[in-house]
């Protein structure tokens, strides 16, 4: 979402690194170059002017123009006040979720049609289930939109959490009090309630919202807004907040190309935090929203606590203890092979990973030319599915003959079949060399924490 921004800060401050010592006049030329990148990402026009005076305040201080590495020094005051901009100066972990209350806490989603409310709704179930250990339950009140109710619950099932009976001509305040009271009776940590919709903000939306709230006192109202609608996302998102009162902002589809803006803005405009965002379809597609990374990312630093993370969740343990002991022995097959595709997979695929890397963004140019083909991973699978258990572990079965019955089976060519197994013989050699080193050699070298317990023993 942050590319274009990124890509234009990154090229401001690469001239700024250019000239060494920075006098006054090169400061204020970058941040003129700044202000327009902010205005072209979308970012609204009071927020820009705040951020500029604030950067500027601090950027021609003596102690930058005077700093062995100025360009740095203003690097990093730009990046503190996007952290501030996002953030609002909360403390990290000011912006989590209120599930402290006695149960059941009702969240309340609202925000207008199609801008992804009912699947944050069921991505924010999974999440509570599965990260919080809660026992949820989903309301549909939109009673408008044809087979909302029937979606909402559909989402449920996938998400493997309870859904409220839908009662047909039932109204939105009453399925609200109906649902509560099934939470009580029936112990549920979290009632998380779908409000309707509508394409644009009107009394008739406002009011209805409104009438849920007073009737269920939420704990959280979480305003829904997508990215992709640039600067008007904002404006919704203080029209809900001066009307209806929200205590945070779910973004969604920032795995889009949109410019930015609207989440630079929204903190500040609304007063409220961002508290989650919606970084693709999938259920398990909604991570919190961390302003401290986001800046990274935006001024092209990476994000590489997140890629950790993602790693943490994706890989299972099983099947990398399994792969840790047969590189041990040296030995990595195509079903090896598989597995890691799959974890590559999990993680978003090189895409995802590449664009949480420090400095990503100054080859980006080269990357495009590359034309990295995200659907090789699917076509590498289904080439090793097409292969008999026999040829998985014993690779050096596959003839010529072989080779051709494996590609006309996976749909590929025979050089992708071919392309595949020196991959994977590439693969296979440096295992044996890393098992040849050894645990005290892999010590040597720094990386005994990478070891599994045991490892080498």
């Amino acid at each position: 979402m942050f590319e274009s921004l990124s890509g234009r800060l990154g090229d401001v401050f690469d001239r700024l690194r250019r000239r060494g010592a920075l006098n006054e006049g090169d400061v204020e030329a970058a941040l003129r170059e700044i202000r327009v990148a902010l205005l072209e990402a979308d970012v609204a026009l009071p927020v820009v002017k705040e951020f500029v005076g604030k950067v500027k305040e601090k950027a021609i201080g003596q102690e930058v123009l005077r700093s062995v590495t100025p360009a740095q020094m203003v690097v990093k005051i730009v990046h503190d006040h996007l952290v501030e901009t996002l953030s609002g100066g909360e403390a990290p972990g000011e912006a989590a979720l209120n599930l402290r209350a006695n149960p059941p806490v009702v969240l309340m989603m609202v925000g207008l049609q199609g801008s992804g409310k009912t699947t944050t709704a069921g991505k924010l179930a999974l999440r509570l289930r599965t990260r919080e250990r809660k026992k949820v339950l989903l309301a549909s009140l939109d009673v408008a939109r044809p087979a909302a109710q029937e979606q909402l619950a559909v989402l449920a099932r996938q998400a493997q959490v309870a859904s409220l009976p839908i009662v047909a001509g039932e109204k939105p305040v009453a399925i609200a009090k109906r649902a509560l009271e099934t939470a009580r009776r029936e112990g549920y940590d979290v009632v998380i309630l779908d409000t309707a919709g509508r394409l644009h903000v009107n009394e008739e939306l406002m009011l209805e919202v409104a009438a849920v709230r007073d009737a269920t006192s939420p704990h959280e109202s979480l305003l829904v807004v997508d990215a992709m609608t640039g600067q008007d996302a904002v404006n919704v998102a203080k029209a809900f907040a001066d009307r209806v009162g929200v205590t945070g902002v779910v973004m969604t589809r920032v795995d889009g190309d949109a410019r930015g803006g609207a989440a630079l803005s929204m903190r500040a405009i609304t007063g409220r935090p961002i508290k989650f965002v919606g970084v693709g379809e999938k259920l398990d597609a909604l991570e919190p929203f961390h302003p401290e990374r986001i800046a990274g990312r935006i001024l092209g630093m990476g994000d590489v606590v997140s890629l950790v993370e993602k790693a943490a969740e994706t890989v299972d343990r099983e099947e990398a203890e399994k792969l840790a002991a047969k590189m041990q022995k040296g030995s990595f097959d195509l079903d090896d092979l598989a597995a890691q595709l799959r974890q590559l997979k999990k993680m978003g695929g090189m895409g995802g990973i590449m664009g949480m890397l420090p400095g990503i963004g100054k080859i980006k140019k080269q990357l495009d030319e590359a034309k990295i083909d995200e659907s090789i991973l699917k076509r590498q699978e289904a080439i090793i599915s097409s292969m008999t258990r026999a040829e998985r572990k014993n690779p050096k079965l596959l003839n010529a003959s072989r080779r051709r019955r494996i590609a006309a089976g996976s749909g590929t060519t025979v050089q992708e079949v071919n392309r595949l197994l020196k991959q994977h013989q590439d693969m296979a050699d440096m295992m044996k060399r890393a098992a040849k080193l050894g645990q005290k050699g892999l010590q040597r070298h720094g990386l005994s924490a990478l070891l599994p317990r045991g490892f080498g023993r």
